[in-house]
């Protein structure tokens, strides 16, 4: 008997509903931003970067995760694979963020201020790196190299979709060996000129590693929520079934271990070494409230979502694995709040309603360039050569 054929996917719709929502948490998030501007542009700021970096992260890591499978010539991945384009939209709007972020630099970085710098020797002697021109250079430099791969990457496989020719897939190898190759560099750059220049006395060798750890292990929740939509209303039907949502959970719980190992590595040679340069960053989320944040996040980020996706049911159950990607996004978020706030107050924990409200408006315009993205283009590239492959994907382990 014939296989019945697969109905087409299609595209999402992206109803008029849906946009509203969106632009309502812009327009709320916009204007809560410019309320706090007004009253506590330090505070706002921080706000800003801490949501910022969020989403640039999330934009970024479905770029890594596209070239990952084009370097590895992966089949499983292919059915999925239009949901890590999608995130990638968010760039363009992400590098107008970055300029506004460049242009209010001096609201979050000390060494921006001449008086600052003069009166500091070790400043002085970081001055080649940590100053204003070169900093512009890399933040353009970094989204530069992002938007031209994102435009390769993305573009070529939206073109097999119209002509089905395997020789285009296939020349994505070379620029995808080149983005991770340069994606390594720039994204470690990139956390440490906006997140660990906040303190700009303190330095660490592998701080650029536990950001990309909360990278993956994020994308990888986000990419699950979206999929398990999709598959609720029935068009992945035939694509996409528990075998890649055991992977996609596999891969979120191999980088749940994977940052906290980097977490710890980073906290233990500190300690151990207790010099004052290095102990400078944490001195201050070892006291008072912060502290109950920095044991939230080890229990919220690792102990929970480790103990959550361990059993194998757990990465092939859609309610369960919905769940524990909810949480991974929400620990994602407390871990940049931890990276950035204590450079606003070392005392206390700072947050209220204008934090989750500009989170919002992020939250709305990534939600808008991903599903525009989604409703312009097939959610299965159907014309891949390798989409047997991921058809009939089955995990055994």
């Amino acid at each position: 008997m014939a296989e019945t054929p697969l109905q087409n996917p299609g595209t999402l719709n992206l109803t008029a509903k849906a946009k509203t929502i969106y632009a309502v948490l812009m327009f709320v998030g916009v204007i809560t931003f410019l309320i706090l501007l007004m009253n506590n542009p330090e505070r706002a700021w921080h706000a800003y970067l801490t949501s910022f970096f969020y989403f640039v992260t999330l934009a970024v890591g479905g770029l890594f995760f596209t070239a990952i499978h084009h370097m590895t010539s992966a089949g499983w991945s292919v059915n999925i694979r239009r949901f890590s384009e999608a995130m990638t939209s968010f760039l363009p709007v992400a590098f107008v963020g970055a300029i506004a972020l460049l242009l209010a630099g001096d609201y979050l970085y000390s060494w921006l201020n001449p008086e600052v710098v003069a009166n500091d020797p070790l400043l002085q002697h970081k001055t080649p790196y940590l100053n204003r021109g070169f900093f512009w250079i890399r933040t353009i430099g970094f989204f530069g190299i992002w938007l031209y791969f994102a435009k390769i990457l993305v573009g070529r496989s939206l073109e097999v979709d119209k002509t089905g020719d395997d020789k285009t897939t296939l020349s994505l190898l070379k620029p995808s060996v080149i983005f991770v190759l340069l994606f390594a560099l720039s994204y470690s750059l990139f956390s440490v000129d906006t997140l660990m220049a906040l303190e700009p006395h303190w330095f660490s060798t592998i701080f650029g590693v536990y950001c990309f750890g909360g990278m993956f292990q994020s994308t990888m929740a986000f990419m699950i929520l979206t999929i398990l939509y999709f598959m609720k209303n029935g068009q992945l039907k035939g694509y996409v079934d528990e075998n890649h949502l055991h992977d996609l959970g596999k891969y979120m719980f191999a980088f749940t271990v994977f940052w906290a190992y980097i977490a710890f590595s980073q906290y233990m040679l500190i300690w151990y070494a207790n010099l004052p340069e290095e102990t400078i960053f944490f001195m201050p989320r070892s006291h008072g409230s912060w502290m109950w944040v920095s044991i939230g996040l080890l229990v919220g980020k690792f102990v929970i979502p480790f103990f959550a996706l361990l059993p194998q049911w757990a990465k092939r159950t859609p309610v369960h694995l919905a769940a524990v990607s909810v949480w991974i996004l929400i620990m994602q978020y407390v871990d940049m709040y931890w990276l950035v706030y204590p450079n606003l107050n070392h005392d206390e924990v700072v947050f209220n309603f204008s934090e989750v409200l500009i989170f919002a408006g992020f939250w709305g315009a990534f939600l808008f360039t991903t599903t525009r993205f989604l409703s312009k283009n097939s959610i299965v590239p159907t014309k891949d050569g390798r989409i047997h492959e991921s058809m009939h994907h089955h995990v055994v382990y």
